[in-house]
């Protein structure tokens, strides 16, 4: 891709938007970003842009769009808003920051990208440690860490890692959106649960966005999917084509034997005939010696697992990451243990399917924290569970009364001011042995700047208590 001297506008200024508009100006082209967002809200990202970046801030003047030679957009920024709609009618080309990274990069270097409702960061940090632990150079971002676009400018300027083997990278629904050429060799779907329906109009419709990850592979590439996980395989099935131009197809599973990662009678199993591993299947570890625990980590591990060997690394540096790799910050984060109840931050867990999973993971009683801003949940589906293994539940937030409602008389509940109000009414709730447990359910943005931001103040009130 060559954009000197071309004028690209990137739309939407945020991590993606401010990493995609300074490589931009790194290689040449004259770039605006916009942002319907006020300047002083964008402050943090304004302080970040080159010099030669032009903000255009508080509105999206139509002709920022439509004069461009191309469109940036940032995943948070729906694709059919009226100015990109008529940059589109005007023939303006419009892609997202993924595909501009993928472009850069070219086919020097292959993509090992993973994508899913809930655990796709874990997995993916989960496969860049085994493929460092196997003696790859691996540049990790996307949907996690840094946007790919600022790695990119690092290796431009002497600061990355400019021969990297592999690029892995989360990737979300909303980046996938707006993919042409998007070819990764290496893609895994961890699950497909309901997610984002404030966005999307049907279930069905955020589903072909995930399964546009595999849009453009074919032989040579390599897909792994969720072999438990219904809507997964259906969309699989619905979307791989059949004239055998299809990526060889890998499954995972914890309650089936499969050709690909399963786990059976409390041992992982590597089957992949077609790598020179040990005679298939072998043992590839005991599941009580994996580090992060919980069942859905359970699945994140046979995922990151069969996604590493198949690009190429070892099965001992497989086995020994899954024992060393500690998990990531407010995902079913154990953060104090206090007159015998356990505190955890799962304050990622901003979907009902990601707090079912949580909740699977525990035997002990629980009080669980939730609400927040409802991304149109169908919060009736976690009744059962809570009335199976809930105390109570403590609830904030805009869809406290929607929560509330839902669950009806599964557990008590009780209704908190903020989070600091929900610690306390929970810290008064639990008896030892218990487990309190902060899994929303919902975004944060109606209380706090991100998912990030309620959880470290979750851990900080809980580190108060006496």
């Amino acid at each position: 891709m060559d954009v000197k001297g071309k004028n690209v506008t990137v739309v939407g200024l945020a991590r993606s938007g401010a990493g995609a508009a300074n490589l931009l100006a790194a290689l040449g082209a004259r770039v605006t970003v916009t942002d319907i967002r006020r300047g002083e809200e964008l402050e943090h990202y304004v302080r970040q842009l080159s010099a030669s970046v032009r903000p255009v801030l508080g509105a999206h003047p139509e002709n920022v769009f439509v004069n461009a030679d191309m469109l940036v957009v940032s995943p948070g920024v729906p694709l059919d808003i009226p100015p990109i709609a008529r940059a589109r009618a005007e023939g303006v080309p419009v892609i997202g920051e993924l595909e501009l990274a993928y472009q850069l990069a070219g086919n020097k270097t292959p993509f090992l990208s993973v994508t899913g409702t809930n655990g796709k960061s874990t997995t993916t940090a989960l496969l860049d440690f085994m493929m460092r632990k196997g003696g790859f150079r691996a540049v990790l971002g996307g949907n996690i860490g840094n946007a790919l676009t600022e790695e990119f400018l690092k290796q431009r300027e002497g600061t990355g890692n400019p021969d990297a083997d592999f690029i892995v990278a989360e990737v979300s629904s909303f980046q996938l959106e707006s993919i042409q050429d998007f070819k990764p060799r290496g893609a895994v779907i961890v699950n497909i649960t309901p997610d984002h329906l404030d966005r999307y109009h049907s279930l069905e419709e955020y589903a072909d966005a995930k399964a546009r990850i595999f849009e453009n592979q074919d032989t040579g590439d390599f897909l792994v999917v969720n072999h438990d996980d219904p809507q997964t395989m259906q969309v699989v099935r619905q979307k791989v084509r059949g004239n055998g131009r299809h990526p060889a197809i890998v499954h995972f599973s914890r309650k089936e034997k499969v050709e690909g990662i399963y786990a059976e009678e409390g041992v992982v199993y590597a089957n992949l005939p077609a790598l020179p591993l040990s005679p298939c299947p072998f043992p590839l570890i005991h599941a009580d010696e994996i580090r992060i625990k919980g069942v859905h980590n359970l699945e994140n591990a046979m995922a990151a697992s069969a996604m590493a060997l198949l690009a190429g690394c070892s099965d001992g540096a497989v086995t020994a990451s899954l024992r060393e790799f500690p998990g990531l910050e407010h995902r079913l984060e154990p953060v104090r243990s206090l007159k015998g109840v356990t505190y955890f931050n799962d304050s990622k867990g901003t979907n009902v399917g990601a707090v079912i999973k949580s909740l699977e993971s525990f035997t002990e009683p629980v009080i669980l924290i939730a609400g927040g801003r409802d991304k149109s949940g169908d919060f009736s589906l976690l009744k059962q569970l809570i009335r199976e293994r809930v105390k109570a539940v403590i609830l904030i937030g805009e869809a406290s009364e929607k929560i509330q409602k839902a669950v009806g008389e599964a557990a008590r509940t009780i209704r908190a001011g903020d989070l600091r109000d929900a610690v306390m009414k929970a810290k008064d709730c639990a008896a030892d042995g218990d487990v309190v447990l902060l899994s929303p359910a919902c975004a944060s943005f109606d209380m706090f700047a991100d998912f990030e931001d309620r959880g470290r103040q979750f851990k900080k009130i809980v580190g108060e208590l006496e």
